[in-house]
């Protein structure tokens, strides 16, 4: 029986004076990870051997120009670099526009390599926004920057967290402007476009529930009229489209639910409704993907950590996660495709 087909893994190193480089290393030499995918880092040696060292961990290296040209060996980091850059004027745990540009050109490769064909999913460590600002990046993340950069129509974030896969109808936007965000037409447009992903990755009639807005999802109005204005009239054009489609459920018991995988997918209709209940029921398996890109993308749910970058102590749990999950989702669409 031949070897089942493991998607290639571009592995992002994230900003260079955050713990991206420590939970990389932890990443590379995790045997689950070669287990699920290709994977390789698109980063700087000189870091990556830095954070090995104060995490008191031996990490070979393999230079390589394109992913073509990595080993993809346990025990190996196969590094693709994009510059010449003085690293030794990096200082951990600071905001610097060398950092910034390192964490762009990062991004920027991968999905160069990605719109080339030549890899099948990223994992992306995390970033530092001002830092990002420092050389010029508009986008307020890497969400909108591989949107952009790729010139998707749209970037779908799910979290991904045991069995709940949760999107957002909003996320970076303050909750006045979220709840006016959440039209008929943007919810149903966003349950269309779930549908549609979820089917690419193997789930031939996903079951998506809506959550509501206001306590107790409006009762009858009394709470609020979105329910009956926009979300009641978005899941039944959603039904009629042919779509699985339930709600508005009230979002105090939907992810409850959901957790045991009655639904194959919740809407939250903003940044902490969904994010709230994915990370109190398991914030290190709480990992972001992005679906409508031309290749599938996702990152740990944390930030660049300051504080404690280059001391050793970040543990690299989270990027593991979003590494595997990827990989995995990039399977699933593989093997979709194959059957037609």
């Amino acid at each position: 029986m031949s070897e089942a087909w493991k998607p290639i893994t571009a592995i992002t190193m994230g900003d260079p004076a955050g713990i991206g480089p420590e939970i990389c290393v932890d990443t590379i030499l995790s045997r689950e990870i070669a287990e699920v995918c290709r994977p390789f880092v698109i980063g700087s040696q000189a870091v990556m051997e830095k954070a090995a060292a104060c995490k008191g961990l031996t990490l070979k290296f393999n230079r390589i120009a394109k992913p073509a040209e990595a080993k993809f060996e346990y025990g190996t980091c196969d590094i693709l670099e994009t510059g010449d850059y003085d690293t030794d004027s990096l200082e951990w745990g600071k905001v610097q526009k060398l950092a910034g540009q390192m964490a762009v050109d990062f991004i920027y490769k991968s999905i160069d390599l990605g719109l080339a064909g030549e890899i099948d999913a990223v994992s992306t460590a995390p970033i530092n926004k001002q830092a990002i600002k420092l050389v010029g990046v508009k986008e307020p993340g890497h969400t909108e920057m591989y949107q952009v950069r790729t010139n998707s129509r749209y970037a779908l974030t799910m979290f991904s967290c045991h069995k709940l896969r949760v999107f957002f109808v909003s996320r970076h936007m303050s909750l006045v402007d979220a709840c006016k965000f959440a039209t008929k037409e943007v919810v149903l447009q966003d349950v269309i476009d779930i549908d549609y992903e979820l089917k690419k990755v193997g789930i031939d009639r996903p079951k998506i529930a809506v959550a509501a807005l206001n306590p107790h999802g409006g009762d009858n109005g009394l709470f609020g009229t979105e329910e009956i204005t926009d979300l009641i009239p978005a899941v039944k054009a959603a039904q009629e489209r042919g779509i699985d489609c339930v709600g508005p459920c009230p979002a105090d018991s939907v992810f409850h639910i959901g957790k045991s995988g009655v639904y194959d997918a919740i809407l939250s209709l903003y940044h902490d409704q969904g994010h709230i209940a994915c990370k109190t029921l398991d914030f290190e398996k709480s990992v972001t993907l992005t679906f409508g890109l031309p290749f599938i993308r996702s990152s740990v749910d944390h930030g660049t950590a300051f504080d404690v970058a280059g001391k050793g102590v970040a543990q690299g749990n989270s990027m593991i996660e979003s590494t595997r999950v990827v990989s995995e989702y990039a399977a699933m669409q593989h093997n979709k495709a194959q059957k037609g």
